[in-house]
């Protein structure tokens, strides 16, 4: 989470420049966690190394609902930070490629004085 926020506000910085010369540039985050099978996947002279599984997924749609500037991540997430996070529920989102609705939460920042190093 912490880097996430860095990256937001990097990219934040770069967007008022980039303004500045006509671009619109946005970022969105999704942020999941879970056991993802790790590997090698292709074929002789095209290999890559991925994650497969559905908590990669998860994350992809989380940043693809994400508005822009937004840092969304699932309550599994949002509840292992503890108070070191400043947040809000985001509520339930239906995602694609999921039966059931995921508890999202959006990070607004971190409480510096709560995070454990």
């Amino acid at each position: 989470l912490r880097m996430s926020v860095a990256m937001r506000t990097r990219v934040r910085g770069l967007a008022e420049s980039w303004s500045r010369r006509g671009h619109d540039l946005g970022l969105g985050i999704g942020i999941a966690q879970g056991y993802a099978t790790l590997g090698t996947v292709g074929f002789d002279g095209r290999l890559d190394y991925a994650a497969i599984v559905s908590v990669t997924n998860l994350a992809a749609r989380l940043c693809a609902d994400a508005a822009s500037w937004q840092i969304l991540t699932t309550e599994r997430v949002f509840s292992a930070a503890g108070g070191g996070v400043i947040g809000e529920d985001a509520g339930l989102k239906e995602l694609r490629g999921f039966s059931r609705s995921v508890h999202a939460f959006s990070i607004r920042g971190l409480d510096n004085s709560r995070i454990a190093s």
